[in-house]
């Protein structure tokens, strides 16, 4: 049986050769190890492996970990990733804990995290999630809406827009998921034009890594492949 350390080199190394197989620098893709319901005895065993990014998709269970880590490893230089869908009642404490949040999809949201992220804290990095494949249960804006919510939030002094994030439909043709990747970079091209410092495609998982990356991505979500079958809790 593989350990996290033995899964986290076998991914490390499929990045870095597809990276270098479509002429992309692999110290651009930075690897966001999605440790929900996952514990923290196995988050630790990730972090001794070297990796410090980590994604959580349930804020009270992502904001356990944080405190857990800030008590336990207090000098180990741990990133949050909050990669889940966000209620309004539960802004506060994303914007409190997390370095990151990828999902945002209404201004509202954005606007309630700018106003509760503590001003000791450096600006929370955010990412607009797109709806690309036009799912109707999946969260995301559609395409024609993102330039309006980048004009928005930029406005917000206590928030950092990095650029774009998506959770493409299922898809196990590498043709068809390269496409919808594309399109997600030709979208944040285009904006790209006028707020030169987005820098961010946050797309990819473990079934789609590899057209992601080819595609342009530069943060990959990977969970089941680094820590094992999903628990849900």
């Amino acid at each position: 049986m593989n350990t996290v350390h033995d899964n986290l080199i076998k991914i490390k190394n499929e990045i870095h050769k597809i990276a270098l197989d479509c002429d992309r620098n692999p110290n651009t893709i930075e690897l966001i190890a999605v440790s929900k319901t996952k514990p923290v005895t196995l988050i630790a065993q990730a972090i001794d492996a070297g990796q410090l990014a980590f994604g959580e998709n349930y804020v009270q269970e992502g904001v356990e970990k944080i405190a857990y880590f800030n008590k336990n490893m207090p000098d180990t230089p741990i990133t949050w990733h909050f990669i889940g869908p966000l209620q309004s009642n539960k802004t506060k404490l994303v914007a409190e804990n997390f370095d990151w949040m990828h999902t945002i999809e209404r201004f509202k949201i954005a606007q309630r995290l700018n106003d509760q992220r503590p001003t000791d804290m450096d600006k929370l990095n955010v990412l607009i999630q797109v709806n690309i494949s036009n799912e109707e249960s999946k969260s995301g804006i559609a395409v024609d809406e993102v330039a309006d919510l980048v004009k928005q939030i930029i406005t917000l002094p206590n928030l950092r827009l990095r650029g774009l994030m998506a959770i493409p439909e299922i898809e196990n043709d590498y043709a068809k998921q390269l496409e919808v990747f594309e399109q997600m970079t030709q979208l944040l091209e285009s904006l790209k034009t006028d707020y030169p410092f987005l820098d961010t495609l946050s797309m990819g998982m473990s079934g789609d890594m590899k057209a992601a990356i080819v595609a342009g991505s530069t943060m990959v979500r990977i969970g089941s492949a680094i820590f094992g079958a999903r628990q849900y809790v």
